[in-house]
């Protein structure tokens, strides 16, 4: 049997994973080109098995640990997506780089570009230590934190 065969079979298998691994954007086709790139390894312990004539069959051996290995890391890739799925509501790879909460957009604080100068409604959050509950605070409130407060100016002209 001529070894050329199945290595390039293997290096073509092995490369279509790679492109599945670097291109795709769903978690569940990514582990699919993972499983697709370990399938071309035992394709290519399997032939060089049979090439070099070993009476062991260690090529064969290692084959089936490598297929057993893939299978557990199927079934704990698959339940890591679909706690994802269940946290984040997709399994694109793009929708899970945030470390943040889903639904935790509150704590963020508004962009530079979004608060007018001078407003104080859209001045953003204010530190843990000055609001107390450690979320958003509305414009009077931080004013009142500050000391800026309705009081503090009518108590200087009274």
């Amino acid at each position: 049997m001529h070894i050329v065969y199945p290595a390039v079979v293997s290096a073509l298998l092995f490369s279509i994973g790679v492109y599945g691994v670097l291109a795709r954007r769903n978690t569940i086709l990514v582990l699919m080109s993972v499983e697709l790139m370990l399938n071309a390894v035992n394709l290519n312990l399997v032939a060089f098995d049979v090439w070099l004539g070993d009476r062991l069959h260690s090529g064969q051996v290692l084959t089936l640990f490598v297929i057993v290995i893939a299978a557990a890391e199927v079934g704990l890739g698959l339940a890591i997506v679909l706690a994802l799925f269940r946290n984040r509501r997709t399994v694109e790879l793009d929708g899970l780089r945030d470390l943040a909460e889903p639904g935790d957009d509150a704590a963020e604080p508004a962009s530079p570009a979004a608060v007018a100068p001078g407003d104080a409604a859209n001045s953003g959050p204010v530190s843990g230590e000055d609001a107390g509950n450690g979320g958003p605070v509305s414009g009077e409130d931080a004013a009142a934190i500050r000391g800026e407060g309705a009081g503090s100016r009518q108590g200087g002209r009274a």
